[in-house]
Order: structure tokens, then C-alpha cells, then sequence
């Protein structure tokens, strides 16, 4: 079976601008580099209601987010790799791309890359572990050609 990612994107918001599912592949894609194994992997992009509900149920947080990762299956019989899905609010992405004069192009794969690497282990409880995984989001973003998130 040839490495590749299966991706299947829902679209529950389609304003303000959302990517596509190609481009999202292949933010997607550049953080699974090097891909070891046929990865599976579901985005949903959302409103700020599913986002916020999402967000009250699983980190009791109640307010929507640019982007939930949650964990998937792992290894299937047929030698897939179930990675997981990202929820991304499309209100809130947007805003945020706004607040920090980013395109938002450039944000949706900042928060494509951000889910992506939640889902491969990465997180930014502690400092140490911010560091490491900032750093990869800016050689990730520098290698497709945005500037430092």
C-alpha cells in the first residue's frame, strides 16, 4: 500500500472564506512528513455554536475555538492509520487571522498544522513542550512558504 492521506473534510460553514479540501490536504500532509504509513484523517470546519458546544463538552471551555483535535482509532487491519479529526471554527479563525493581520490562507494552515501535530503527540501545557512544537509549526509553515505564525 503506497503512503498517502486519505482526507475527508465536511463543511458544516463555509463563511468567512474556508479553504479547500485540497488545500487543506496538503497543509495536512506537510505536517505528517514524513508519512510512515496511509494515514486517515477527517476535518470538520464548523460555526461558532458546534465549535463552542464542542468545546464545553470536552475542555469546558465555554466559547468556540479556532481548533479541536481528537484522537482516532489508530491501526487498522487493512494497515490504515486513523489519525484522528480536527474541528475548525471558520468564525473564529478568521477573526483571529484578522487580530493578528494574517492572511487567512496562511492561519487556516497554521490551525491545520497545529491540529495536525495535537494529533501526532505535540502540545503546549508546558514551556518545554510549547517550544518544541512552535518550532515545528514555523519550519512546517516556512518549508510552504508562510512567514512565522
Amino acid at each position: 500500500m503506497a503512503r498517502r492521506l486519505e482526507l475527508d473534510v465536511s463543511y458544516a460553514a463555509r463563511q468567512p472564506w474556508v479553504p479547500s479540501s485540497r488545500q487543506l490536504a496538503r497543509w495536512a500532509t506537510a505536517a505528517l512528513r514524513p508519512m510512515r504509513r496511509s494515514t486517515v484523517l477527517s476535518v470538520r470546519v464548523v460555526g461558532q455554536a458546534r465549535s463552542r458546544s464542542l468545546n464545553a463538552h470536552y475542555r469546558h471551555k465555554d466559547k468556540p475555538t479556532n481548533v479541536l483535535s481528537f484522537g482516532g482509532a489508530g491501526r487498522a487491519p487493512d494497515g490504515r492509520y486513523f489519525l484522528g479529526e480536527l474541528v475548525i471554527c471558520a468564525p473564529v479563525v478568521a477573526r483571529e487571522a484578522l487580530a493578528l493581520g494574517k492572511t487567512a490562507e496562511s492561519h487556516w494552515a497554521h490551525m491545520t498544522i497545529h491540529g495536525v501535530l495535537h494529533l501526532l503527540g505535540f502540545d503546549h501545557e508546558r514551556h518545554t513542550e510549547a517550544v518544541k512544537m512552535a518550532a515545528r509549526e514555523i519550519q512546517i509553515l516556512d518549508r510552504l512558504g508562510f512567514s512565522d505564525p
